[in-house]
């Protein structure tokens, strides 16, 4: 099953999506600049793609992605002043 849900935040509104995998979900919320991905999405490929993207785990929800803290993160999205350690949603919020 997939859920796509707006997530409203701060500085807008990202999307949300869920999928259902069979031990844990895959998770990804976009903003308007970049995005937040789960464990299950590698890093490296976004960073070889110039994506702003940022790495968050352990997450099972849209609430606990936005809460929990970043563990990694492309150099684009350090470009805008993202580090690791913020939580996912203050990571989006300078997505916007």
């Amino acid at each position: 099953m997939m859920l796509v849900e707006k997530i409203e935040l701060e500085k807008g509104s990202a999307m949300g999506l869920s999928f259902h995998m069979h031990n844990a979900p895959l998770l990804v919320i976009r903003a308007d600049r970049g995005f937040l991905m789960c464990g299950y999405l590698d890093m490296d490929a976004a960073g070889i793609l110039n994506d702003v993207a940022v790495k968050v785990k352990g997450v099972r929800t849209f609430d606990d992605a936005l809460k929990a803290p970043v563990v990694g993160a492309t150099q684009a999205a350090m470009n805008l002043g993202i580090k690791v350690g913020m939580t996912g949603q203050e990571a989006l919020e300078l997505m916007f």
